[in-house]
């Protein structure tokens, strides 16, 4: 019997590795295998996975010396061969953050295209050389590997030309200035099963509210992306867990000119230390803020909330009205008080909450009366990434697989 085929799903960060393993169809509930490598460059790197039903299948610790992103993706290969179970991996799908104007849609990677890629890095520089070095390990250690790239960008491409623009001159908007958005491939993901939750969502108007360590909010109408408030970079929009958010352009020529900042400390400042954390200078994380007595942490949770409730509207306005209104991502899911008061702050639209299926936190949790759906929906970006290299694969007749080569 021919061992069954499986994709493998990579989404690298800064300081982490995570993984999951698919069957060819990219379409069941759970991953077969699910697991990650964390605390990449801190010297106390910690391994663990665990199988469809949550039980714990492998934990240690990588070897002195091998905490860097190539050393983690060549544990993670060597562990997924060795818990492979009767199956191939016959393609990766990566997360990668950054597409630029030429990618679109998901591609099957090759030398040329990762060049195209790296050059990408000055739109990204946080995000997109970690995506990358697991595509270079694999490169180097299984050179017939079909890599599939699938794109944070992407599923904002076809917004209308107006929503993408700038108001800067035609000869800097055609050097790749304009609005991108981001964490389309959560939208992308919380978009198709909208349909299977209520039919009349596969037409709806709709904001989507992707809540986490990173934020943005999403317009979506007829399951397309109509608007969203991360633009250029993924620094853009609503407060983050340490990211700035939207900034008037002028506090970065003040910060230039009159406390003498460059440009890698102001990169540090948006990127590193604003945000949730630099507002109330404790935590970036919402389960402390919210824990906390701290008018500081209270600062900052406000902050947060009224930029949401602000851009809420702005969308709704591109929108030409709302019809449902999705929480989904870390925070999204998991923090009842915070779609608590961002849905009362949307009560001119029309949006009422039910307090016990909110408390639930699943499903639909706005109340009958509510002329606005509300709804919490877990996002899966890595199975969205399996779907994607399942039809890359079946288009281009690619096939390869993990124990084809050490």
């Amino acid at each position: 019997m021919a061992p069954q085929q499986s994709i493998a799903v990579v989404n690298a960060g800064s300081s982490s590795i995570k993984f999951s393993l698919y069957d060819e169809t990219g379409h069941r509930a759970a991953a077969a295998l699910k697991g990650q490598v964390e605390g990449l460059y801190t010297g106390g790197c910690r391994f663990s996975a665990h199988d469809a039903a949550g039980n714990a299948i492998g934990a240690d610790r990588l070897a002195d010396g091998a905490n860097s992103h190539a050393a983690a993706m060549r544990f993670i290969m060597d562990f997924v061969r060795d818990h492979l179970g009767g199956r191939d991996v016959a393609a990766v799908g990566h997360r990668i953050v950054h597409g630029g104007t030429a990618f679109a849609a998901p591609v099957i990677l090759d030398g040329q295209i990762l060049d195209e890629l790296r050059r990408l890095i000055p739109l990204a520089p946080l995000h997109q050389p970690h995506n990358l070095a697991p595509v270079e390990t694999l490169f180097e250690v299984l050179p017939a590997m079909p890599q599939v790239g699938c794109f944070d960008t992407a599923f904002h491409a076809g917004q209308a030309p107006v929503a993408q623009a700038f108001a800067l001159p035609d000869e800097i908007t055609r050097l790749g200035i304009r609005r991108y958005g981001f964490h389309g491939l959560s939208y992308e993901y919380v978009a198709s099963v909208l349909p299977s939750l209520d039919a009349g969502l596969a037409e709806a108007r709709v904001i989507v509210a992707h809540l986490g360590n990173g934020a943005s909010l999403c317009a979506i109408k007829a399951g397309r992306s109509v608007a969203s408030t991360m633009g250029f970079t993924a620094v853009d929009g609503l407060p983050m867990g340490t990211r700035s958010g939207a900034l008037d352009p002028g506090v970065l020529l003040f910060l230039m000119d009159e406390l003498g900042m460059g440009p890698r400390e102001i990169e540090n400042l948006i990127y590193r230390r604003s945000g949730l954390l630099g507002v109330s200078g404790m935590s970036a994380d919402m389960r402390v803020l919210e824990a906390s007595a701290d008018p500081r942490a209270r600062r900052a949770i406000d902050l947060f909330v009224y930029r949401i409730s602000r851009e809420i509207g702005s969308l709704a306005a591109a929108l030409g009205g709302l019809d449902a209104l999705v929480f989904t991502a870390g925070i999204g899911e998991h923090s009842a008080s915070l779609r608590t008061r961002v849905c009362a702050d949307a009560a001119w639209l029309g949006v009422t909450l039910e307090p016990s299926a909110n408390r639930d936190g699943t499903g639909r949790i706005s109340s009958a009366r509510s002329q606005v759906s509300v709804w919490v929906v877990p996002t899966d970006e890595e199975l969205m990434i399996a779907r994607h290299t399942t039809a890359l694969l079946a288009t281009h007749g690619t096939s390869a697989n993990l124990g084809a080569g050490t």
